[in-house]
């Protein structure tokens, strides 16, 4: 099978080419090298024979033409998109033109590309999304985001990946594409951008740095480890129902106060600091405007359907997160050295 992955070179685009090349696909990534896009992800496919990577932009279509001509996909898997909260609500425009614009060019270079090969019925375009397009969840347990929650985005970041969604939900109604959508849960594992909360903390804590948890910490996530949400995508693009979504969830809720200190225990028990405990660098700062309470996924769509389930649950998956920053600090130290990487953004309320 031939997959053509847009940000490939991101976080979660990495552990789908890694996925993908394991099982045997061919994989063509493209990807703008943003500035949480990394090419070292994908050291160790880099020079297998079923990958190729192009610099490419989702906003250039002229690009973009050129890719599906050239590489002629049997999948789209598109995950290009600008991700961080906090980072859209200092700096919104670069989540319109990507996430809306971006993905409005990839679904219109895939329709062509399509109808130029008379519509092929094994083509898919998966779109990646997230739960944050759902809003925020009360406290009670019982209730979850399934795919049919009614979308209620809080932030420039989740409104920009909700437009992304009606976009190709409009496509395939409207001109026949064949699509499949997935909103996930909060992902986290090795090669994570430091300026999410998981390595922010880790990374925070090696370096002896305050650990800032926003607010009283209360507001809890549904934690995905990256490699089951990467198996999941793989499976939801080629085995997925045209025109539906699938919620994808790692059925792990957690405080943000707690996450912290799960991840302060294991470093403990790991490399114990010389003097007290890591919770000890533990700092609440203001929380960040429209900071949504909870997220919640209910799977039960997936797993029927597809027989997929989160194989890796929070205490293991967070221990071999840690294990991995330990273990390849010359991967995160040329980050960290970047302006403005782990500093806090998102303050703007006006």
């Amino acid at each position: 099978m031939k997959l053509l992955v847009s940000g490939g070179a991101g976080f979660i685009g990495s552990a789908v080419v890694r996925s993908a090349i394991a099982n045997g696909h061919n994989v063509m990534n493209i990807d703008a090298l943003k500035y949480s896009a990394n090419l070292t992800n994908l050291a160790s496919v880099a020079k297998n024979p079923l990958y190729r990577f192009k610099k490419a932009d989702v906003c250039d279509r002229a690009s973009l033409d050129t890719v599906f001509t050239s590489y002629q996909p049997d999948i789209v898997m598109h995950l290009a998109a600008e991700s961080h909260v906090d980072r859209s609500i200092d700096g919104p425009a670069d989540f319109i033109d990507t996430n809306i614009v971006g993905t409005f060019n990839m679904l219109e270079a895939a329709r062509k590309f399509w109808v130029e090969q008379n519509r092929p019925i094994n083509f898919r375009f998966h779109h990646v999304s997230t739960d944050e397009v759902f809003g925020s969840l009360p406290a009670d347990p019982a209730v979850k985001f399934t795919e049919i929650t009614p979308y209620r985005p809080r932030s420039p970041y989740s409104a920009s990946k909700a437009a992304s969604d009606h976009l190709v939900r409009a496509w395939h109604e409207t001109y026949g594409l064949p699509v499949v959508l997935s909103n996930c849960s909060n992902n986290y594992g090795p090669y994570h951008f430091p300026e999410k909360l998981i390595p922010l903390v880790i990374l925070n804590a090696l370096l002896g740095k305050q650990l800032p948890i926003y607010g009283n910490g209360s507001n809890i996530r549904d934690w995905l480890y990256v490699e089951d949400h990467a198996d999941a995508l793989l499976l939801v693009a080629m085995k997925g129902k045209v025109g539906q979504s699938y919620n994808i969830g790692g059925e792990n809720e957690c405080s943000n106060l707690h996450l912290v200190k799960m991840i302060c225990s294991i470093l403990d028990r790991i490399q114990p600091r010389e003097v007290g405990t890591y919770t000890d660098l533990i700092k609440f700062v203001d929380d960040r405007p429209g900071h949504d309470e909870r997220y919640a996924i209910d799977s039960s769509h997936i797993r029927k359907e597809l027989g997929w389930k989160p194989l890796v649950d929070l205490e293991d998956g967070l221990e071999r997160t840690v294990r991995w920053y330990l273990g390849n600090e010359d991967w995160w130290r040329p980050i960290l050295d970047r302006q403005n990487v782990s500093n806090r953004l998102g303050k703007k309320s006006n």
